[in-house]
């Protein structure tokens, strides 16, 4: 038989779930690395350090000193540089800048790593009956991701010296939902393979409810990055010796408090998460029913550590590498909750 005939051959355009789902595995784990990244660039206050959006150009870094110098002066011109970091010199710069293009470089990693992939399996004609346009959305998804994360920088670059907390969110909780959509996508598929008639996995009732408490608390942790807000107390259980903490700005209005106060948002934050906590183990026991014991106890475990790790960033004064662990591991639980989710959805399919 010859390469094309072989190439033609019906082998080489069957189904491949298994090859589809170890691909969205791999890019799972990618995403949980650009958002530990993604931590680190905004711990280290380096989002704004290139103010310009070069999609492909902007994949190389300054080459030489005078192309270094002409991205400083760039920088200089932003607010940030203007009324915090006046007096920069160019080491500090080069500092602050690597962070951010190596997150922006990550973030197209994760594109090709979903492009390439998709169009090759698209041609071999190896993705399932009605997984094309999920797959085709996920990527998409990717691309709406890159541009939300230059929505978000392009707050900070005229009048702000920061980026707008609700862009953050935005950008944020949309690579998370990318996550566990591969998570999910990719249970769907890693099921197919042993199962030819096996069909996607539903929502439940109590499985809703599971996400949308998870996305307040998630959403809380997205504008306490935001706004600092993570620094306005460094004690626990009490905010500076109070339950309630002194200096919630009330003066806007309740919305404006909710939406805007970093002392409020922290409150928020850091007393939702015992909800989120308790569904999440509520979940977990109802998982262990269903026969899931090590999924259950997975869940539970890292629950546990991700409300230490929340505490400990708060006593720690908001340790860069606590902080940073905070965020990955809470990438973490999206991705084992979607899985857990994905499990008690399959028993409903």
């Amino acid at each position: 038989m010859t390469h094309a005939s072989t190439l033609s051959s019906p082998a080489a355009h069957q189904p491949r779930p298994a090859a589809l789902a170890r691909w969205l595995w791999a890019v799972a784990l990618l995403v949980i690395i650009v958002v530990g990244v993604g931590g680190i660039t905004r711990l280290t206050e380096s989002g704004l350090s290139i103010t310009e959006w070069r999609p492909v150009s902007g994949v190389l870094p300054p080459l030489n000193e005078a192309d270094w110098i002409a991205e400083f002066e760039k920088y200089k011109q932003i607010p940030e540089y203007k009324e915090i970091n006046l007096g920069m010199t160019l080491a500090g710069f080069k500092a602050i800048f690597f962070w951010e293009w190596l997150h922006r470089i990550l973030g197209r990693v994760v594109g090709l790593a979903m492009v390439v992939p998709l169009a090759w399996y698209a041609w071999r004609r190896a993705i399932p009956a009605g997984y094309g346009v999920r797959l085709f959305a996920l990527t998409s998804l990717v691309g709406l991701q890159g541009a939300l994360g230059w929505w978000m920088v392009a707050s900070g670059l005229e009048y702000r010296t920061d980026v707008s907390h609700f862009r953050l969110a935005a950008h944020l909780l949309t690579a998370l939902f990318l996550l566990a959509g591969l998570v999910w996508t990719a249970r769907d598929l890693d099921a197919l393979a042993r199962d030819t008639g096996a069909r996607p996995a539903r929502f439940t009732r109590g499985g809703i409810a599971v996400i949308a408490i998870l996305f307040i608390q998630l959403l809380l942790g997205a504008w306490v990055a935001g706004l600092n807000a993570g620094f306005v107390a460094s004690s626990w259980p009490l905010m500076n010796d109070h339950f309630v903490p002194e200096g919630i700005d009330w003066a806007g209005g309740p919305w404006l408090a909710l939406t805007n106060d970093p002392f409020l948002i922290h409150f928020l934050h850091r007393w939702w998460s015992w909800i989120a906590g308790l569904a999440l183990l509520l979940f977990a026991r109802r998982l262990s029913r269903f026969g899931a014991k090590r999924e259950a106890g997975l869940l539970v475990a890292v629950v546990a550590v991700q409300m230490l790790l929340g505490i400990w960033t708060v006593v720690s004064g908001v340790s860069m590498w606590v902080a940073v662990a905070h965020q990955v591991v809470g990438a973490i639980l999206v991705a084992i909750a979607a899985a857990a989710l994905h499990r008690l959805g399959r028993a409903a399919a």
